[in-house]
């Protein structure tokens, strides 16, 4: 795999992944290789098997995040959730986060599994079982845009609040596919309240390459850069002495200052914690963003 040939051309780290799932499998190989690998945006909890000091991770983990959505939905005033969900280790664990806290609270998670339900199904689920929110833990474009059109176009389910607590309501895609039906579905997002003098330089300084507001992942993009960059002119380029550093860490990112620390049932280096916000696109204005919870 990639982990394998770049630790054979010799790369003094690995940064970035595509995907919680992929980033596993690559923690857990850059691990085995004793290559050092920092983590920017996959959020599992279990990101390896075993307590590792090769990895360390900038994103929250998933426990972290989807708690402070799960606090969202309760002061919402929901207490029955719907979870439209795809086999995926990611939206298993996300779906048991959600059971387990909001169960001793007063809530009740029921699955709706969308390899055997169509979106219509998935409607006659949601009135039969008198859900009051949706969270969709699937695929983005697909399913997702499909699901969330059923609804908006079933009457019965006007007053279903759907979420999206992975974030897919930010991609731009998102907007383009969705427009109106596309807002208020709110998402967890990684940026704090107001950006400090290094995020406001850096988010001016995206906005103008990007022709748009940039998410939340270029910040995790920028950060990653910026925490290796350190490491490497502090610590050089052998693989051991930058892994030994991840506990050394202190530098200054767009979102907070970066820390790497050991939290319980995490098993990698941890930055405990970026700032964490529940966000949707509000309906005046399906290209804004509003802040509606922070954690």
């Amino acid at each position: 795999m990639a982990v394998d040939e770049l630790a054979r051309l010799g790369v003094a780290a690995l940064a970035g992944e595509y995907h919680s799932v992929v980033a596993r499998a690559a923690a857990a190989r850059a691990d085995a290789l004793g290559l050092p690998f920092l983590c920017s945006s996959a959020v599992l909890d279990a990101l390896t098997e075993q307590p590792t000091d090769w990895v360390a991770r900038l994103a929250p983990a998933q426990s972290h995040g989807w708690q402070i959505f799960a606090d969202f939905l309760l002061g919402a005033g929901h207490s029955r959730i719907a979870v439209a969900a795809q086999p995926s280790v990611y939206w298993a664990s996300g779906t048991r986060i959600l059971r387990d806290y909001l169960a001793p609270r007063g809530g009740t998670v029921v699955e709706l599994g969308t390899s055997s339900l169509t979106p219509t199904a998935v409607c006659d689920e949601l009135v039969e079982h008198g859900a009051t929110a949706l969270l969709l833990l699937v695929g983005h474009p697909e399913p997702a845009v499909s699901i969330v059109k059923a609804v908006r176009r079933d009457e019965r389910l006007a007053e279903v609040m759907m979420g999206a607590p992975a974030g897919q309501p930010e991609f731009a895609e998102w907007a383009t596919l969705l427009g109106g039906d596309g807002a208020a579905i709110p998402f967890l997002r990684y940026l704090p309240e107001r950006p400090g003098p290094l995020g406001a330089r850096v988010e001016t300084a995206l906005r103008e390459r990007l022709a748009e507001a940039p998410s939340f992942v270029a910040f995790e993009g920028y950060d990653t850069i910026a925490v290796l960059a350190e490491v490497l002119r502090s610590h050089g380029v052998d693989r051991a002495r930058t892994a030994e550093a991840w506990p050394r860490v202190a530098v200054e990112g767009t979102r907070g200052q970066i820390q790497f620390s050991r939290t319980p049932g995490i098993s990698m280096w941890q930055w405990a914690w970026t700032p964490v916000q529940v966000v949707d696109r509000d309906p005046a204005d399906p290209a804004r963003l509003r802040v509606l919870h922070a954690g």
